[in-house]
């Protein structure tokens, strides 16, 4: 993987985003997309570990600032079928002991049923998402239409490199008065789980 640099970022879940609706729907979005993906929720650990166009796609909190803004980096992005040593990864990832692995390679399917789902301190989610994507004041922004587990909701995010930027933004869009929350803890919220 070639050097990344990790960008921060601010996210909220809601039903309605007050006047930051608003603001939103007065841009032209650069282009909206629709993804099924699965993320992987953890009760030990706080990885973004989902898969998304059959890629193992895994990102890491490194900081949270001042301001409460997160800065998440890209760890990995590995192709199905998941070699072993790429499955002990994310487990280590996902901050929970790795299953007595008896394959050479393990496909999506056979990484859930087999691997995931048996655990008890995993939850597999199944998210089908409507992002439409824009530039504000610099920073990248979403505003997503999501369902996991059969459960709806929204999500607005900002993120760049440059945390001053991001933050800076976040208030003049009005989102300050929300939680960052990032798509971890947003999910289990959503479908109710403890973890």
């Amino acid at each position: 993987m070639a050097e990344i640099i990790p960008r921060w970022e601010w996210r909220t879940f809601g039903p309605s985003f007050g006047s930051a609706d608003e603001q939103f729907a007065a841009l032209a979005p650069s282009k909206v997309t629709e993804s099924n993906e699965t993320y992987f929720l953890s009760s030990a650990g706080d990885a973004n570990v989902k898969v998304r166009d059959m890629l193992m796609d895994i990102k890491t909190l490194q900081h949270v600032n001042s301001d409460g803004l997160e800065q998440w980096k890209p760890v990995m992005k590995g192709s199905f079928p998941l070699p072993v040593r790429e499955v002990v990864k994310v487990f280590d990832f996902l901050a929970v002991e790795c299953p007595t692995l008896s394959g050479g390679t393990y496909s999506l399917e056979e990484f859930i049923e087999q691997l995931a789902k048996p655990d008890p301190q995993l939850r597999v989610v199944q998210v089908h998402k409507k992002r439409a994507h824009y530039m504000i004041s610099g920073c990248l922004a979403e505003m997503t239409e999501l369902v996991a587990d059969g459960k709806r909701t929204r999500t607005v995010a900002l993120e760049l490199e440059d945390p001053a930027r991001v933050i800076a933004t976040v208030r003049q869009v009005g989102l300050d008065q929300f939680a960052n929350t990032n798509y971890q803890r947003g999910l289990k919220q959503l479908i109710g789980w403890k973890g």
